[in-house]
């Protein structure tokens, strides 16, 4: 870690990605941290970061619940400007860390501060609570954007989210079986947790490579 971040992949890497935590687990989840370490073997440069709420819960051990995810936009753009990326930028993160980051998008892209998008699991629904949609600003939302989503994820399912008429400038990978975590059941898709993730990373470096 170096000061506020942590840092995984190459120094010289052709793009970086700054990630966010999702609202209750810290940014070195086993989630997190797996997901990191496939972006970084694609040669991607990660920088992680925690909102203030969560990094509190290091020094005080309490269980502080995540305050609303849209007061968490001026921390967001704050670490764009700590982070001080030389090369082109990715911002994003995982649930409700790339939903923060998509709220912020689309100025810090207007103004030639980020590149791109990528979410991991985008809360589009609280789970079980189908008509609570989190997508209006993605409607009109200009960033390129990857959303990488499992096909069975509480917050938005295939099904679900085919519903929405999101812009065609929003890629959907879709993760088949994947739950939150991209995860799936390998009995039930054929798949292990490695193998989305590998997909993930490498869908990911794809796009990276046309910003």
């Amino acid at each position: 870690m170096t000061g506020r971040f942590l840092f995984t992949g190459p120094d010289n890497a052709p793009v970086t990605l700054l990630l966010a935590h999702g609202s209750g687990a810290p940014m070195d989840s086993p989630a997190m941290n797996a997901a990191a370490e496939a972006l970084a073997a694609q040669g991607l440069r990660v920088a992680r970061f925690e909102f203030s709420y969560m990094a509190a819960r290091r020094t005080d051990g309490g269980r502080r619940p995540p305050p609303k995810a849209e007061t968490l936009n001026p921390e967001f753009r704050a670490a764009v400007s700590a982070l001080g990326a030389t090369g082109p930028l990715v911002i994003g993160g995982k649930s409700m860390g790339g939903r923060v980051a998509s709220m912020v998008a689309d100025d810090l892209h207007a103004a030639g501060r980020i590149a791109g998008l990528l979410c991991l699991g985008y809360p589009f629904h609280p789970p079980e609570k189908p008509t609570q949609l989190r997508t209006a600003h993605l409607i009109t939302l200009q960033t390129p954007a990857l959303i990488c989503q499992g096909t069975r994820d509480p917050f938005g399912t295939k099904e679900e989210v085919d519903a929405y008429g999101l812009p065609e400038r929003i890629r959907l990978l879709w993760l088949e079986d994947g739950d939150h975590d991209l995860k799936p059941r390998k009995s039930i898709s054929g798949f292990s947790a490695a193998d989305h993730l590998a997909t993930m990373a490498s869908t990911v470096k794809a796009l990276a490579a046309t910003l």
